[in-house]
């Protein structure tokens, strides 16, 4: 493991962590895309099949879990746990997630590893991350628009962490492609970067606003 990988990783965990301190702290999800989180439950059960008898190493065990357990929960709260189900607004959240689900998985049918059950699931996690956070980032935009552009703090560093975790990941590719003879993985590639170019926008409003000390604003 390089330390892109790594820093990927533990950036991933703080996106989790301040979405939770949100969700779970402060009570409320408001502004919080529900599908997308029910997305990442689906990638993360898909991706994470092997976990009880495909065991690399502790660190990859322990990640695999918090993963999982993390999106669960996330849904949880969200929907069934009161306060915080109150707090979610269904009407704005109506991205209509079967043209994201249906497309991702004939992608899987036709490019995967091998053709296999675990392998086309694998294979459809990789190509549904890459485009779950739609959802979220169409409600981001709704409640700008909403909220004299202004987006919420804790949504933004959420958004942006996801973000920078998967660019991450893209640098990690290519060092890995420079310094492993051996390495190719074109689904995982084009899948990330493409996940990657979807915050593009997001990144230009996130960074402008810390390096001016002001809250994120999107132009409506």
């Amino acid at each position: 493991m390089n330390i892109f990988r790594l820093s990927a990783d533990m950036i991933h965990l703080i996106s989790i962590f301040i979405l939770l301190l949100k969700v779970g702290g402060a009570q409320n999800c408001v502004g919080i895309s529900l599908k997308t989180q029910v997305l990442y439950c689906v990638v993360f059960t898909c991706r994470y099949l092997d976990l009880f008898w495909n065991f690399w190493s502790l660190y990859n065990w322990v990640m695999k879990v918090i993963f999982i357990i993390s999106s669960y929960t996330i849904v949880y709260y969200m929907r069934w746990k009161t306060p915080i189900c109150r707090t979610y607004d269904a009407k704005t959240d109506d991205f209509k997630v079967w043209i994201l689900v249906i497309p991702c998985f004939m992608l899987a049918l036709f490019f995967n590893v091998t053709f296999s059950p675990f392998e086309i699931l694998w294979a459809f996690s990789i190509y549904l991350e890459s485009v779950s956070i739609m959802p979220q980032l169409i409600m981001v935009q709704k409640y700008a628009r909403d909220n004299q552009g202004s987006v919420q703090n804790i949504t933004s560093h959420y958004v942006f962490c996801l973000g920078a975790y998967r660019a991450l990941y893209v640098i990690n590719w290519v060092y890995r492609y420079l310094m492993e003879p051996k390495y190719f993985d074109p689904i995982a590639w084009v899948a990330g970067v493409v996940q990657t170019l979807l915050y593009i926008d997001f990144f230009y409003y996130y960074v402008k606003a810390i390096t001016m000390g002001k809250t994120m604003a999107l132009p409506v």
